[in-house]
């Protein structure tokens, strides 16, 4: 009886993977941060519940195990150089980029209602097309 309590007040929580295509290269990190909050999207800086990962580029599929269900948005960052940021000249970037729902871009990086998508059920999936501006 009260393992069936326990139970019934559990979160759902779900598994999702991330597909990144059109990488031109495998030199590097990518790094990856997941987020529900609009206010920290794309950066997750001041997001303590966001979950940033740091994988070789040669890898293109992750998994996030264990998520609660909700709504997310996912920032994509191709580190060819491995310095842990994104780098830019005169403001555009020279590192490969991408967003959840892949969203069109114009100045700056997409807003979060553009990115977000629903984790509503038991397994989840988002392709990630990284773009190139330099």
């Amino acid at each position: 009886m009260i393992a069936g309590l326990a139970l019934g007040g559990a979160t759902p929580v779900s598994q999702l993977r991330i597909e990144v295509e059109q990488l031109r290269n495998a030199r590097g990190t990518l790094r990856l941060c997941l987020t529900a909050d609009p206010d920290n999207f794309p950066t997750c800086v001041d997001d303590a519940r966001a979950i940033s990962r740091n994988v070789p580029a040669g890898q293109h599929r992750v998994t996030y195990e264990g998520l609660p269900r909700g709504t997310y948005a996912l920032a994509v960052i191709h580190d060819e150089n491995s310095n842990q940021k994104l780098d830019t000249f005169a403001g555009i970037p020279r590192e490969g980029f991408g967003f959840s729902r892949n969203p069109r871009i114009g100045f700056g990086p997409p807003r979060f209602t553009a990115a977000r998508f629903a984790l509503d059920a038991a397994q989840g999936a988002e392709s990630v097309r990284m773009r190139y501006m330099l």
